[in-house]
């Protein structure tokens, strides 16, 4: 109807005649229809309708409004019949909006349209772990990870996503396989369909989501300068920055500090120099073959020990699930006895607090009786990047080499241009694995470090130990005064 009044307005020299089927598809509203009326007898059109003769005259107006009335009211039962059967569709357990992204719809077995995975549910997937597991810091990011997928929707020039929408994202609970209704007072409840992410994950991520804002990732990093920001300068602390330097015939990539003051200001580094250091660095952490196969027969132990205590915990989850589900019964009575408002809110904040923790109970119990990833899923690529973290880097790809960054070192990497890189301070996994390959690396002999070499009696540790020691210098020593035996020992 805008445009029409507006194409009217374009061509106000000329008088048209505005034909409509139905007096329904006029307006549906009787204010907005007597107003519509006004605008086009203002700009001279006049209407004409197949089932419905306009008329000027007072009863002809009268009849009109009726008719509009009407409308408007087949139009509000409408809405609400929509939404008492949207409510009620809500309440089952189904999601009955838009898609979100990662889900579309297909026609159900009990009638009606459900939510399954699409194209784009992996994706959708790694960017909500990734935040909740700290692979992301940041919103902004899961929106440059998000950005990188071709097929994922954008929303901002130059295919960009606006941060609001990376907000919305990660807050839909519908991915963690719930569905809820505020507006029409429907709390959160299991669905009818499989979540992309684990509750507990999603709880994750709103912890993190309220927690302290971090700083973003800078937005300049690139191929070409893959350490900016994590290289600081040894005279100063502050981090190397980077750039390309123009030659005669080309451009040149260096590193170089820009703290004024400092003794290092202003003096480039070449970008081959401390990248090939940095290699030279990570070359000088990888451990031997011996002691990742002994780290991996720790994992596995650590593994079927956990898996134990998962089993003997099965019962525990049970437990607390019926023990809410006792409060849960308690609360609904003491609700249907309250007459205030304000404590049936607060009984029903209550209700669904403790309904969610029945939720996760659930989860918990059925990720326990069946691991969803077996042990090799699960260890074998941090078991092959403890074994080479070189692999990350060599791979190219500038989010392998911040990821690979951000595990094995635990702060910034200070580079001095005459020494190069001082002393890193390496991650636990590295901490651990140093611990090891920094000695000789050669075994406890059999014979036990204990084992006497001298002919004075010492204590020793096992009987085996005794009884060698008794065979061989024991019985020197018993030849010994016990007084002076004494005194030596």
């Amino acid at each position: 109807m805008v445009a029409l009044l507006r194409y009217l307005d374009d061509n106000s020299g000329e008088r048209y005649v505005v034909i409509f089927d139905d007096l329904k598809r006029y307006a549906r509203d009787t204010l907005f229809h007597l107003a519509l009326r006004a605008e086009m007898e203002k700009r001279g059109a006049s209407r004409e309708c197949l089932n419905f003769n306009f008329d000027d005259t007072p009863e002809g107006k009268f009849v009109e409004t009726i008719f509009a009335a009407q409308s408007e009211l087949e139009r509000e039962q409408n809405g609400r019949q929509v939404v008492q059967k949207m409510r009620a569709r809500v309440e089952q357990g189904f999601w009955c909006f838009r898609a979100p992204i990662g889900f579309k719809y297909v026609q159900g077995k009990r009638g009606g349209k459900v939510l399954v995975h699409d194209e784009l549910a992996p994706v959708v997937k790694e960017a909500l772990e990734g935040f909740a597991t700290g692979r992301f810091q940041t919103q902004a990011e899961v929106g440059r990870f998000l950005e990188l997928c071709a097929d994922f929707p954008k929303d901002a020039p130059e295919g960009k996503i606006r941060p609001q929408t990376i907000a919305r994202f990660l807050r839909k609970e519908v991915y963690a396989g719930l569905v809820s209704a505020p507006a029409w007072g429907v709390s959160p409840r299991p669905g009818q369909h499989e979540g992309i992410i684990t509750l507990q994950t999603f709880e994750r991520i709103q912890a993190r989501l309220n927690e302290e804002a971090y700083a973003p990732q800078r937005s300049d990093l690139n191929t070409e300068f893959p350490l900016r920001g994590a290289i600081a300068c040894a005279s100063c602390g502050t981090p190397l920055t980077a750039g390309m330097c123009k030659g005669k015939y080309r451009k040149y990539p260096y590193y170089f500090c820009r703290k004024k003051g400092c003794t290092a200001y202003g003096k480039a580094i070449r970008r081959e120099k401390i990248e090939g250091e940095f290699r030279a660095l990570l070359d000088d952490l990888r451990p031997s073959a011996l002691y990742v196969n002994a780290l991996a027969t720790l994992f596995r132990d650590a593994w079927d020990r956990r898996m134990e205590i998962a089993a003997a915990s099965l019962e525990g989850f049970q437990r607390e699930a019926a023990l809410i589900e006792k409060k849960i019964a308690e609360l609904v009575d003491r609700v249907v006895d309250a007459t205030n408002a304000r404590v049936v809110s607060a009984y029903e904040d209550r209700i669904e607090t403790l309904e969610r923790e029945r939720l996760i109970l659930a989860e918990k119990a059925a990720q326990v009786a069946k691991p969803r990833y077996s042990f090799e899923t699960l260890f074998e690529l941090s078991l092959r990047f403890l074994a080479n973290p070189c692999s990350f880097w060599d791979s190219g790809l500038l989010s392998y080499r911040r990821l690979l960054l951000r595990l094995t070192f635990s702060e910034t990497l200070a580079y001095c241009r005459e020494s190069g890189f001082r002393t890193p301070n390496t991650t636990l996994p590295f901490k651990a694995l140093g611990s090891f390959f920094g000695c000789s690396g050669e075994m406890v002999l059999l014979e036990r470090i204990e084992l006497s070499t001298s002919p004075l009696p010492r204590e020793c540790s096992t009987p085996e130990l005794q009884q060698r020691a008794t065979k061989g210098g024991g019985r020197i020593a018993r030849r010994l005064p016990r007084e002076k035996a004494r005194t030596c020992g």
